[in-house]
């Protein structure tokens, strides 16, 4: 039986609910949620808990959709897949392989549901590529008074502009189409380059690459830079060897760095040296796989991240800001800042809404502090704007976020109609949302 009690992957929420159900159609989603509303209490579907703020906090029922999962629909012709909400990004690479599609574009973390990636704006990187809600063609839910509705382009088109990226507060996704591509082949270019020179080829390098995104650790001069690019269509994969892949994602990637990581969590005056020879032995790598094994990394050393998205061409700049200021903390930072970019969508609470966007994470390793870090970064980039990632680390309020998101009116319009008592509410909604 699944426990009432939760907390996230990174061990930064919990929460306990006061029931919960596991749904194994929309019928039984409806019917919890009618359940909830006789009760007087709140909804929360909990995702795969692996976003580091609250929002997926059950306090009222909780929905475990983990027995609604896999495939229910597949049109080859036009490549439109139908999911289930409760499966998990791995599982549905794997049936997507299996039917010689994939999604044109992924984040490098596949545990997500799909219903929490995308109800998040979970993205992965690529000047003219959106994020993983910009592939939703239509969404089923269920909604406060437990009606099942769809929603697309053309039928009820707003709550399909507000719900693609919709926090879990509009209603229970129970179904996601997703326009796919056929499964295609990504050539992998991994190399350490002098940071000053990534920024100052950053536009050349958006543009000529299908993905482009770099890593720096904060006390070293090099960025580790990657590039991925799709091959023509009848290319075989030519993946790194079993022992070399082992040796360098598992060994020096987490097994070593998680081992960096304890060392300065327990002696910080080591973290700036450490961090510097975490930068200096970064090797190079090429290598082609099936695409989603190129998207996604095995990530198990734990850390705090928060996330924003500012106009691309803000990016030196900010760049520039942290690192002048992060070297002066008191609190030294262990984890690289992880940066990638996407094209502008038309999605109301998408932190790409109507812009061209760099994306800029940080992160911290667990238990080590990263408060300080964290409010140098958001007054940093308050300056241009930037929008949190919904399912990292951040302190904006309904208030500050209006100001950032032009249609953040007409998505509160669209929750007050289908949502009228905030059945779907929960701490971290009323705080961003208002109510």
């Amino acid at each position: 039986m699944t426990s009432t009690a939760w907390r996230n992957w990174a061990g930064t929420e919990s929460a306990t609910a006061t029931a919960i159900r596991r749904p194994r159609d929309p019928g039984e989603i409806s019917a919890a949620v009618r359940w909830a509303a006789e009760r007087g209490t709140t909804v929360k579907a909990r995702g795969s808990g692996h976003s580091f703020t609250a929002i997926g906090a059950a306090h009222g029922l909780a929905l475990d959709l983990s027995q609604w999962t896999g495939v229910a629909g597949a049109d080859l012709d036009t490549g439109e897949v139908t999911v289930r909400a409760g499966t998990t990004i791995a599982a549905l690479n794997t049936e997507l392989d299996r039917l010689g599609l994939a999604l044109a574009n992924l984040g490098d973390i596949d545990a997500q549901t799909i219903s929490g990636a995308i109800s998040t704006g979970t993205h992965g990187t690529g000047a003219a590529l959106g994020g993983i809600a910009t592939q939703v063609s239509a969404l089923e839910l269920v909604l406060a008074d437990g009606s099942v509705v769809s929603c697309s382009d053309s039928e009820r088109p707003e709550l399909f502009a507000a719900a693609r990226v919709g926090l879990g507060a509009l209603g229970v996704i129970s179904t996601v189409t997703l326009r796919t591509v056929p499964a295609f082949v990504l050539a992998a270019e991994e190399r350490p380059e002098p940071l000053d020179e990534v920024l100052a080829a950053l536009d050349e390098n958006c543009a000529d690459n299908d993905h482009f995104e770099f890593y720096w650790f904060p006390y070293g001069r090099n960025a580790l830079v990657k590039r991925n690019n799709r091959l023509p269509a009848d290319s075989r994969p030519q993946p790194l060897g079993p022992v070399r892949r082992f040796v360098e994602y598992e060994v020096v990637e987490n097994a070593a760095f998680g081992a960096l990581c304890r060392i300065g969590r327990l002696a910080p005056s080591l973290v700036r040296p450490l961090n510097r020879l975490s930068a200096s032995v970064l090797s190079s790598r090429s290598y082609s796989d099936v695409s989603h094994k190129v998207f996604v990394t095995s990530r198990r050393v734990r850390f705090v991240e928060s996330e924003y998205a500012i106009p691309r061409s803000a990016l030196a700049a900010v760049m520039g800001e942290l690192r002048e200021r992060v070297p002066r903390l008191a609190d030294p930072v262990m984890f690289p800042v992880e940066v990638r970019v996407a094209a502008a969508d038309d999605i109301w609470l998408s932190t790409a809404h109507g812009r061209d966007s760099a994306y800029l994470a940080i992160h911290q390793y667990t238990g080590m502090p990263y408060r300080e870090y964290f409010e140098l970064f958001e007054s940093i980039v308050a300056e241009v704007g930037g929008r949190p990632h919904w399912g990292k680390v951040h302190t904006l309020d309904a208030a500050a976020l209006r100001e950032r998101y032009p249609r953040f009116d007409d998505f509160a319009a669209v929750r007050s109609e289908v949502d009228p008592e905030g059945r779907f509410r929960n701490p971290y909604t009323a705080r961003v949302l208002g109510y």
